[in-house]
């Protein structure tokens, strides 16, 4: 007959249930980040199921998850219930000959799991809260780096829900280090993106080839685990993240720059993206507004039709010099705009991200002492105009 996963001391348990409820992630959607996870813990494992699971008081519920079809199932059958016992890592090679698992209901039927493997969530002072995990519905076993990397995932998800319980905590008491956790957030997609690509490429490739695309998305991972402790240390005043320093900045490498790293994204739609103008001078910091332009025409080819034309031009007026980024996307709702620079909204809830580019650019802006105006209409594309203090 089977047997329930033991829960922990009620003290202990108290107080892990306590942590998990604090990062408000329960019952939220399903969002891109995390997808991005279970769809490299499967491509890695080579399995037809992988969860980002959390172990709440009386249900397990999945933030994202391939192969199950449901977001939330009862604790009594909960694998990753035992797993939350362990002190990092369970794995199951065979579950009909381990005892805990050999009766369970999910094991004797449908959907028949013989294998698992999960990589625990903990917080930074070591209480459980879940597990990134995969199941199959054979027997096997997962090789050292897939271990290592599903653990590296599990870490970039305690990064995530660091991030959002840490950006709520610092928007209240300051805005400065709120942008500094944005900003680094952020960044963290890209790098992700392209570990799954390499990965995903890894499976159809040879030996030599697999190897190498397999460095690639290490090295990207490394990149943000790096980028996440930058993240820490700037909003807790411990290095980094100082404020910008303004000063005379020829704008046209960081237009270049900002519309190269996008060029990629670009031309997978077949957009037009532009750099026009004649050469300006600022008074500006060139990381920070690489950032705020850089988000800018993210947008503006996130929600470009395939085809469609993006813009970055550079102009000078009397008392400011004006950064316009134009597109010929969807718009937006005129009487909205305000809406969309806050915080985890966005014009298409449908779309990928964090929903924190506009938010990021208005933290941006005025940390760069700059004004932003926005001019749009929905079907009419979208111009925004970041006006710069002249030298």
């Amino acid at each position: 007959m089977h047997q329930a996963a033991a829960k922990l001391p009620a003290h202990a348990e108290s107080r892990r249930l306590s942590a998990l409820r604090s990062y408000g992630i329960l019952d939220t959607p399903a969002e891109a980040v995390f997808e991005d996870i279970t769809r490299i813990a499967a491509a890695v494992c080579g399995t037809p199921i992988s969860v980002v699971n959390l172990i709440d008081a009386d249900r397990q519920w999945f933030k994202s998850e391939i192969g199950l079809g449901v977001r939330e199932t009862p604790l009594e059958t909960s694998i990753c219930a035992h797993a939350i016992l362990e002190q990092d890592f369970l794995e199951v090679p065979d579950t009909t000959i381990d005892p805990r698992f050999a009766s369970n209901p999910l094991v004797t039927g449908d959907p028949n799991l013989r294998f698992y493997a999960g990589a625990l969530l903990k917080t930074p002072d070591g209480l459980p809260l879940g597990t990134v995990c995969v199941l199959d519905t054979v027997p096997r076993a997962l090789t050292q780096v897939q271990i290592v990397t599903l653990q590296a995932l599990a870490r970039q998800v305690m990064a995530q829900l660091e991030l959002r319980r840490m950006l709520v905590e610092a928007q209240a008491l300051n805005q400065h280090r709120a942008r500094v956790l944005a900003t680094a957030g952020h960044d963290l997609k890209g790098p992700l993106r392209a570990a799954l690509y390499a990965l995903g490429k890894a499976r159809a490739a040879d030996e030599t080839d697999r190897d190498a695309r397999l460095e690639s998305a290490a090295q990207d991972l490394a990149y943000i685990n790096q980028k996440f402790g930058d993240m820490i240390a700037g909003a807790t005043g411990k290095g980094g993240a100082a404020a910008p320093e303004l000063r005379a900045t020829d704008l046209a490498p960081v237009l270049e720059d900002a519309a190269r790293v996008w060029a990629r994204a670009a031309r997978r739609k077949q957009i037009d993206l532009v750099v026009e103008g004649a050469p300006c001078v600022a008074s500006s910091d060139a990381a920070l507004l690489e950032t705020l332009i850089g988000n800018l025409v993210s947008n503006a080819i996130k929600y470009t039709a395939d085809g469609g034309r993006v813009s970055v031009s550079c102009s000078g007026r009397d008392a400011s010099v004006d950064i316009v980024v134009a597109d010929t996307g969807i718009g937006m709702d005129a009487s909205r705009v305000e809406d969309y620079f806050s915080a985890f909204r966005q014009a298409d809830a449908a779309s990928e991200g964090l929903g924190i580019g506009l938010w990021i650019v208005r933290q941006a802006a005025e940390a760069l002492d700059a004004r932003v105006d926005v001019a749009s209409a929905l079907g009419a594309g979208t111009r925004v105009t970041v006006s710069l203090p002249r030298v």
